[in-house]
């Protein structure tokens, strides 16, 4: 009994069956391998414009002012244009087609951008890049779940791995960074950062013809070579119990809109997702760089750090929330860290080691982004149209903010302080704290309204019909 708990804890709801247990091995080989990797190179690529920046790029592009920020702007704003279109593309064309293209565009663009001969092309390649991105981080949140492959109380440590694997392409950014910087710089008269994006789109177009390979669509469609009929028929009969299926139509606008799901959800990644900022920005890597006294290698692997601290918060949150199916406290955790950190930066004459710890700690932001997700497709598990509805916007939304956030509180100019910045944080954790209680006590009043819904459906079922004693006189 004992070992069947640690068991559930660390791998989340455990098989009924021998039959479920092997599906289950082989969607997480699979499907799940293969969403890795994607996101890996996904985050990967993101990450290597942060590191080439600080690595020789900004002298060689003659990059000026705010021009770091604008690069992340400009894809931030073709990650909005595509995220929609991308995930309701998935509705139409097979998913094991889809992602795979999509990883090969990004992955051609990403050696284009080895090549830039000014900043200006740079930001072409980016927006394109973005709509191309767009594919991954929420297409997989509707693949991976509740409806789709995965029951809600496997669904938080699946979201957990896969998030953590975009942040180990940050982290593995920042190492390859500083290997090139050191053993190909200048190679074949090209530039370390440079052959840092070839590297990557090396990297990428192997992945994707993986994904063309076994990827294997959804369970009602998948004829995937892995799983056999008995396989693919448990796939549908464990999920589809409590799942209401409609055909698309305007009548999804009026579902979306008409409860407060897609509303919450929203706001809350929107606010919420902006704690990453400490990351996304790699504001230990400019703090660095601008304080001086670091190595470029130094400046490449000392953010590494935080990317760490993320992957183990996530893992751990995930792993929890699974447990016990309440996702809210891991959002409450990632506000107190950002809070403490934000304080110990803004409190400037602080010692130096107190700055990397503050750091190191923000690095938790990253845990709430699966929960976050998690807990939505949770939320909107009875409708799966509307569950990539609501997972798209609060991706779109979260990216609608961050396209104009940094250039207004984390402009490279403000550093190696970002003071404005580090005060928006705390605003931001006190603003994540509420939303969070409103997103918990809607989904609450939702249960208990079902909940009294169903009794008196049960109830009338019970007077509508006959008693024993009506029975036997008729």
């Amino acid at each position: 009994m004992r070992w069947q708990t640690v068991r559930q804890f660390l791998w989340g709801e455990i098989p009924s069956s021998k039959l479920e247990r092997r599906l289950l091995l082989k969607l997480d080989w699979f499907i799940l391998s293969y969403c890795c990797l994607m996101y890996f190179t996904n985050y990967l690529d993101r990450a290597n414009v942060n590191n080439a920046y600080v690595s020789g790029m900004k002298q060689e592009l003659n990059m000026q002012g705010n021009d770091f920020n604008k690069i992340n702007t400009i894809f931030t704003c073709g990650y909005i244009v595509g995220m929609i279109p991308n995930n309701l593309m998935l509705q139409v064309v097979p998913p094991r087609l889809w992602f795979p293209s999509m990883q090969i565009v990004w992955g051609v663009l990403t050696f284009c951008s080895s090549s830039v001969h000014n900043v200006q092309q740079l930001y072409a390649i980016r927006f394109f890049q973005g709509i191309s991105e767009a594919s991954t981080f929420v297409g997989t949140h509707y693949i991976l779940g509740s409806s789709v492959w995965y029951k809600p109380g496997e669904l938080g440590k699946r979201s957990g791995i896969f998030t953590s694997s975009g942040l180990a392409g940050t982290l593995f950014s920042g190492v390859l960074q500083a290997a090139v910087y050191q053993h190909l710089g200048g190679v074949g008269g090209r530039s370390g950062w440079r052959w840092l994006f070839i590297i990557d789109g090396v990297i990428t177009l192997p992945i994707a013809l993986y994904g063309f390979l076994i990827f294997p669509d959804v369970p009602s469609t998948t004829k995937i070579f892995y799983l056999s009929e008995e396989e693919r028929a448990l796939s549908q009969d464990r999920l589809d119990s409590d799942v209401v299926h409609h055909s698309l139509s305007w009548d999804l606008a009026k579902r979306v809109l008409s409860r407060w799901r897609w509303f919450g959800c929203s706001l809350l990644f929107a606010i919420s997702g902006e704690t990453e900022s400490f990351g996304s920005n790699n504001l230990m890597g400019q703090w660095l760089s601008a304080v001086g006294g670091y190595t470029v290698e130094q400046v490449d692997y000392y953010p590494s750090g935080v990317t760490a601290f993320g992957i183990a918060s996530t893992l751990v949150c995930a792993t929890w929330t699974d447990y016990t199916r309440a996702r809210w406290p891991v959002l409450v955790y990632m506000s107190f860290c950002c809070t403490v950190a934000a304080i110990c930066i803004l409190v400037w004459s602080s010692p130096t080691g107190l700055k990397f710890f503050a750091y190191y700690f923000a690095g938790a932001s990253y845990a709430g982004q699966a929960t976050t997700f998690a807990w939505a497709n949770q939320i909107c598990a009875d409708d799966y149209q509307e569950r990539a509805v609501v997972l798209a916007s609060m991706n779109m939304w979260n990216n609608a903010v961050n396209a104009w956030w940094p250039l207004l509180f984390y402009p490279a100019t403000d550093a190696p302080r970002f003071k404005k910045g580090m005060i928006a944080m705390i605003c931001t954790c006190a603003a994540t704290l509420g939303v969070t209680w409103l997103v918990w006590y809607l989904e609450r009043r939702e249960q208990r309204l079902a909940k009294r819904k169903a009794m008196e459906h049960v109830d009338q079922m019970r007077e509508d019909s006959p008693s024993p004693i009506e029975k036997d006189k008729s």
